[in-house]
């Protein structure tokens, strides 16, 4: 059988009970202390004031007058008895030097001897004891009446134990009352704390608690989603390593603003942004990360639940796939065209005009293989070179004519493996389709362009070699170029020429080559259009992603 609890399960309910425990025993310690230090001040209070009421009837004259005569109770009686009522002690005796009493508040005592000790007394010395007398236990004090030389008598003053000790009762209902004005505020005072700390730790116990610390720093350091935490103040108040890592923070960035962290500027405005956000994606200098803020709603001060999800990969992995879709149905355009030309070259055999038929298909298959040759030629990287007979296939579909400049060689080889394939497709695909659409281009915003650009051939120019430890990669085309206004803004994520939905494709360019330790420029071609150059070091990073105005 299970045996009850004895302790309350919470650990609000713990503390209270502690502190309750706590505030009862400072309190009746104090108590104690108080009615301890009450009943010894009273007790010194009642000698100093028998002591004074004894000295002052041993030192009067009419008292030694009065102890001369036959009688002296006749005269000593009366006085003894209004200084007792005037001071208010229990009894005043005086007696001869044999300790026959002459006064005392119960006058059949009168001629009988006194109840106690005055041996000192009898040697000139005032002293002071607790003895038990007919009145029962007193604080008395003894002092001789001197007479010349001679002690001709004793006076004893005292108060009763009994009235010292209801001064003192008095005195502790005072104090009970007090102390249990305490004690009932303190109660009070820590079940308020206690009900406000049961709320914040939902009636968990200790071990709970310290069980779900554990769990939570396990999540957090598991968990491969980013997780940021925000205060009211939009401060970070909790981050773990997938957060740090896609943000690119330092570990000490907990407890500072989000403004203060030096991320992109759309990133910070969408974390510190009241609204929730969505599945927004944004750009730090190496990632495409996911971003989804939520408001706390609950609790003393509002907060942001920020989660962040790497999308590179994936938009990596998007921009192969846009890239293999794209030389898809150039192939099958392709493959349409050839039957259309295999049709034409049956056609004239028909008609037996064999030499014409020759002449035709001999034309067709150089036109066809001039690129081929010259790519794989030029360029021993197979990415690369898969990457530009694609898109020269597509620019063709588009009546944009795509080459590969003289001077372009990449030797097998020559690419470190550091280099992924897959920033190469990002950076060089992005930049061959700006420049095709640019090249395309016959009339921006409906205004034709210039008659000197219509007469000029679309014609998009690249460059790839390696020269310097460096791996340079540059598109030229003839479009109509990018103003100087725009210059710094081309790779800002969002920035299109060609409505919603697009200007992600540069962002990622400079995204790759930071990344890689490049830099990418921007420039003005020979033809009078937009000229992109990328340089990337061949042996590990050495800069960062910069822009030059044309």
């Amino acid at each position: 059988m299970r045996l009850p609890r004895t302790l309350p399960r919470s650990l609000a309910g713990q503390l209270f009970a502690m502190q309750a425990l706590l505030v009862a025993a400072v309190v009746a310690g104090c108590a104690f202390f108080a009615y301890a230090s009450g009943r010894s001040q009273a007790e010194e209070t009642a000698a100093r004031q028998v002591r004074a009421a004894a000295l002052a009837m041993a030192g009067s004259p009419s008292v030694r007058e009065a102890i001369r005569t036959p009688d002296p109770s006749a005269v000593l009686q009366p006085y003894a008895e209004k200084v007792r009522e005037d001071t208010g002690i229990a009894f005043v005796t005086i007696m001869d030097p044999e300790g026959v009493r002459w006064t005392h508040p119960d006058t059949s005592q009168i001629g009988r001897s006194f109840i106690g000790h005055t041996e000192r007394a009898l040697l000139g010395e005032t002293f002071e004891e607790t003895y038990t007398g007919t009145l029962g236990p007193s604080i008395r004090v003894v002092t001789p009446v001197h007479d010349g030389d001679r002690i001709v008598g004793l006076v004893s003053a005292g108060i009763t134990v009994e009235r010292v000790s209801t001064q003192v009762r008095e005195q502790l209902g005072a104090l009970g009352t007090a102390a249990g004005a305490a004690l009932a505020l303190g109660a009070l005072g820590t079940y308020v704390i206690n009900a406000r700390l049961r709320r914040h730790t939902h009636g968990m116990n200790a071990g709970e608690l310290s069980r779900m610390h554990t769990y939570h720093e396990a999540t957090l350091h598991a968990v491969r989603e980013g997780l940021i935490m925000l205060d009211g103040q939009r401060r970070v108040a909790l981050i773990n390593d997938a957060g740090r890592e896609l943000l690119g923070l330092a570990p000490g960035s907990v407890g500072r603003r989000i403004d203060e962290l030096a991320l992109p500027a759309p990133l910070t405005g969408a974390l510190l942004a009241s609204e929730p956000r969505v599945d927004e994606v944004h750009l730090t200098a190496e990632r495409v990360i996911v971003v989804n803020t939520s408001p706390v709603v609950g609790g003393e001060r509002r907060g942001t639940v920020v989660t962040l999800r790497d999308h590179t990969e994936l938009q990596a992995l998007s921009g192969e796939l846009d890239s293999e879709r794209g030389f898809t149905q150039a192939l099958r355009s392709q493959a349409h065209e050839a039957a259309n030309r295999l049709h034409t070259v049956v056609s004239l055999i028909e008609l037996g005009r064999v030499e014409e038929a020759v002449d035709f298909a001999t034309a067709e298959l150089e036109l066809a293989q001039v690129l081929t040759d010259r790519v794989v030629g030029a360029v021993a990287e197979p990415v690369l070179a898969a990457l530009l007979l694609g898109k020269a296939a597509q620019a063709n579909e588009r009546g944009v004519e795509l080459v590969l400049a003289e001077d372009s060689l990449i030797d097998d080889g020559a690419l470190p493996s550091s280099l992924a394939p897959r920033d190469l497709v990002t950076i060089l695909g992005n930049l061959i389709d700006n420049a095709v659409d640019a090249a395309s281009e016959t009339t921006t915003a409906g205004v034709p362009v210039p008659a000197q650009r219509t007469a000029t051939r679309a014609l998009v120019t690249v460059t790839a070699r390696t020269e310097s430890g460096e791996l340079l990669l540059r598109v030229a085309d003839t479009g109509a170029g990018i103003g100087p206004d725009d210059a710094a803004e081309v790779f800002r994520r969002g920035w299109t020429t060609h409505g919603t939905g697009r200007g992600l494709g540069l962002a990622l360019v400079r995204q790759a080559a930071h990344r890689n330790g490049g830099t990418v420029t921007l420039g003005r071609a020979p033809g009078g259009g937009a000229e992109f150059t990328v340089r990337l070091p061949l042996a590990g990073r050495t800069a960062g992603a910069e822009v030059a105005a044309p």
